[in-house]
């Protein structure tokens, strides 16, 4: 274990705003994406057009780009690769729209702001081979040196050319400037064969005395651009974490953040509410699941990029936000919303959905710090009510901490495997189990969508595997990683990196392959669905329980598994 805290988690985002897709970009992740985390839930982009061919999709890419559309462009080309995987020219349009959407959230992050000012040049070069030592002893593969000191070269020249990094700088650089940085640069570049850590610190350094002799910019800029690009050049999950993101991980682990309490992601120039959190300001306030802001404090959100309007609804504790909310059929309002400290429910629509059956329902949002003790607390009150089967719902689950799911399958589950990790470092081998006492026995469906990732892939393969309940719904994401939080030496920061990865108890991969339901539903619309409309009171949550195809088909699996554990009794 590294002698700093490591948290081990398996969230696929966290970042100063969370995501509601599981890829690199959301986070949300399903990068999102999905879990609020410390400040205010971020915004994804838009939902992509289907693909056709590679130049078409490069020439779309390639107008998105021209825009400064970063959000969209990633999108658009992560939903091509899908489509596209051994293309090498649109994997480097990705990764060049993903040096630039980082940019671009990175600069709208204070304290990634004052960290530039903050470190010297010699702290900034001290921070970068901490953090390439951490990814020498900790990164699942052996790291390639070389291209990721190459993709901090380009991330420089990204760099140069960006608005917001000159204007934070404090410098205006012209395309002569950077072309003569480029060359100094690649000079360097010749001149090392980057095979360890130090050799692409010494490339950092180089590249950083050019910047500031050419074009101006101080030198700690320059480093950080290699420290960020070597990071998020790794894998999808793995990224350097500024001082608000990494407190924003802690907030994660926690269940807690201050904010409006919504989670959020980008609709044609607007940010789309996804999810309102139960008993937050927003609620309080009118604020409802598929409403759209379409301003901020008096600025229209289409003039800024979906970062810089998810930013501008962030603040201090107990201070206000205006914002012009837009529901559908109706006209616009404005509305005066308090930031406050919200607790993010670790469980939510608990409740017997069938009470002719005794067939009860829980959704898990996310795996966090109270999840296992609140599901707990919830199971004996249900058992109270006359539970006699079980709905686990972990549809848009991202995931959250590794020991969490653990400890949720290991409350249905009564011996053997649950999960194995594995990774390059020993240290990361290890096999979690099943024990008999404290085991929940009764009848369990588990429902799971395309949007369940992670820690819910490890719980609905553990059922899956363990013969223990039925899975319904669609194949899950695919996310079989297991990240580290390691917190850095200086300005507060940290890195996340990819350390393991995770089997089910049969041995099967989930990484790129996700968990198949043993009884497979079409996807529906999520406004259709019950876990989407968590406002609803009892009656009309039982009327979008009925036209909730995936559910019924999972209260039907669970009640046929109690009437054969009945025939056998």
């Amino acid at each position: 274990m590294d002698s700093l805290m490591q948290i081990r988690v398996i969230a696929p985002r966290l970042a100063l705003i969370a995501w509601i897709a599981v890829s690199g970009v959301a986070a949300a992740a399903p990068g999102n994406a999905t879990m609020t985390v410390g400040a205010e839930p971020a915004a994804l982009p838009a939902t992509v057009p289907a693909v056709g061919s590679v130049a078409v999709v490069i020439d779309q890419g390639l107008q998105l780009e021209r825009q400064r559309r970063w959000a969209d462009a990633v999108a658009h080309y992560e939903e091509a690769a899908r489509e596209f995987p051994e293309d090498r020219q649109l994997a480097q349009r990705l990764d060049l729209a993903k040096l630039h959407y980082a940019l671009e959230r990175r600069y709208a992050d204070g304290s990634f702001r004052e960290s530039i000012r903050a470190l010297s040049a010699q702290q900034s070069l001290a921070l970068y081979g901490e953090l390439l030592r951490k990814i020498n002893t900790h990164y699942v593969t052996t790291p390639p040196w070389r291209e990721l000191g190459v993709r901090g070269a380009v991330a420089v020249e990204i760099a140069l050319a960006d608005v917001d990094f000159q204007a934070t700088n404090n410098t205006q650089v012209t395309p002569e400037q950077i072309g003569q940085v480029r060359q100094a640069v690649y000079q360097a570049l010749s001149r090392r064969q980057l095979l360890a850590p130090e050799d692409l610190v010494a490339l950092a350094g180089d590249a950083a005395r050019a910047a500031e002799q050419y074009a101006g910019v101080p030198q700690t800029a320059t480093v950080l651009e290699f420290i960020t690009a070597a990071a998020g050049g790794l894998d999808d999950y793995s990224g350097y974490l500024t001082a608000d993101q990494l407190r924003d991980v802690y907030s994660q682990i926690e269940g807690n953040f201050v904010g409006l309490g919504v989670e959020l992601k980008a609709d044609d120039g607007a940010l789309l509410i996804v999810h309102v959190i139960p008993g937050s300001p927003a609620e309080r306030a009118g604020i409802r699941d598929g409403d759209r802001i379409v301003a901020v404090d008096g600025r229209s959100t289409a003039e800024l990029s979906t970062e810089q309007a998810a930013s501008r609804l962030t603040g201090a504790e107990g201070t206000y936000v205006q914002v012009t909310v837009e529901t559908p059929g109706a006209d616009r309002r404005s509305l005066k919303v308090r930031r406050e400290h919200v607790d993010v429910p670790a469980l939510e629509g608990v409740r017997i959905a069938k009470t002719e059956t005794g067939v009860a329902y829980i959704k898990i949002p996310a795996f966090q710090k109270t999840t296992a003790r609140e599901l707990e607390a919830a199971l004996w009150d249900l058992h109270r009510q006359g539970m006699r089967a079980l709905v686990l719902d972990l549809r848009s689950n991202p995931g959250g901490l590794l020991t969490a799911a653990v400890e949720v399958a290991d409350k249905f589950i009564t011996n053997g495997n649950i999960v194995a990790t594995r990774g390059r470092s020993p240290q990361e081998d290890f096999d979690y189990k099943a024990h008999y006492g404290g085991t929940w026995r009764v009848p369990l469906a588990v429902l799971i969508d395309g949007d369940s990732a992670s820690a819910s892939e490890i719980f609905a393969g553990a059922i899956k595997d363990s013969g223990r309940g039925a899975v319904v719904g669609q194949r899950s994401y695919g996310k079989g990683s297991v990240q580290g939080i390691f917190p850095l030496g200086y300005a507060g920061a940290g890195i996340r990196l990819t350390t393991a990865l995770f089997y089910s108890p049969n041995g099967k991969k989930i990484s790129k392959a996700g968990v198949t339901p043993d009884v497979i539903v079409p996807r529906a619309d999520p406004a259709r669905t019950t876990v989407a409309r968590p406002n609803l009171d009892a009656a009309a949550t039982a009327a979008m329980d009925l036209t909730d195809q995936a559910l019924q088909q999972a209260i039907s699996a669970v009640e046929a598994r109690a009437q054969q554990r009945m025939a056998t009794r």
